[in-house]
């Protein structure tokens, strides 16, 4: 008998959260090799669909990516023509981040993904992924 029942892996919210994490990021796989995107690389994108031409810094803060890891993603993706690294006109310090024209096209071809995956969660209905995801929020904001 478990001398410690609290140390029950069942028990566990974190261990439900890496499960789940793990599954979506799989889901994903497929849709993003024809796009030959990593999942870091195109939550990179997603961001800057919604804005182009941010700062690193800007873009660690929208993606909660470490920024050391954006480096190397955003290396990775500047070798595949996605974009462009460049300085910023006002503080050459600064990196900004523009997207080249095959960053800004894979935006039609990315378009489906969301409604796929979506897909992989019949159990759930629009009200219930709604309320995941404001848990969700509130549990990210928790650790913030």
């Amino acid at each position: 008998m478990m001398k410690h029942p609290q140390l029950k892996l069942d028990n566990q919210i974190c261990h439900r959260l890496y499960m789940a994490s793990n599954g979506i990021t799989r889901s994903y796989r497929e849709a993003l090799d024809r796009l030959n995107l990593t999942y870091p690389q195109y939550v990179v994108m997603m961001a800057l669909w919604e804005k182009d031409e941010i700062t690193i810094a800007e873009l660690v803060e929208k993606t909660a990516i470490d920024g050391s890891a954006m480096t190397q993603i955003l290396k990775k993706m500047s070798d595949k023509q996605l974009l462009n690294i460049i300085k910023d006109k006002h503080d050459g310090r600064k990196r900004v981040i523009k997207l080249l024209t095959q960053g800004k096209d894979m935006q039609t071809d990315a378009a489906c993904i969301p409604e796929q995956i979506r897909c992989q969660f019949p159990s759930l209905n629009t009200d219930e992924a709604q309320q995941l995801t404001a848990l969700l929020d509130k549990v990210i904001q928790d650790l913030n």
